[in-house]
């Protein structure tokens, strides 16, 4: 088990942008394909985006793509996601998560989860 450690999260506004990193505490990855959801009161929990950093594979929702980037520096352990262009509609939870099994667009694909980090963006 990895534990995870989500940073970066904060207020900006409209238009702005933000990056959250999250690192492995400890101890390296164990899995070679990490994913970043967001939550909001009342919602599920829905999937951002997804990377192989092996393959450098990615998959993003919809909703982020063209502005949202994830990416991973393995000498620090560390996942990165750039956000830019934010809108109000990207408030939210950030959590990052540790892949283990099954579609990546599910949270019961992976098995380790950090805590979250709050993004609030203003009109």
């Amino acid at each position: 088990q990895v534990q995870l450690v989500e940073s970066g999260g904060g207020l900006v506004k409209s238009g702005g942008s933000l990056t959250l990193s999250c690192a492995a505490s400890g101890r390296t990855f164990t899995s070679n394909s990490l994913g970043w959801f967001r939550q909001t009161p009342g919602k599920e929990r829905e999937f951002v985006t997804v990377i192989n950093y092996e393959s450098g594979t990615r998959y993003y929702n919809s909703s982020v793509k063209g502005r949202f980037t994830v990416s991973v520096d393995k000498a620090k352990n560390t996942m990165y996601l750039r956000m830019n262009s934010l809108q109000p509609e990207d408030t939210a939870v950030y959590y990052c998560a540790q892949y283990y099994n099954g579609n990546y667009f599910y949270t019961s694909a992976y098995n380790d989860w950090g805590q979250g980090t709050q993004v609030t963006v203003s009109s």
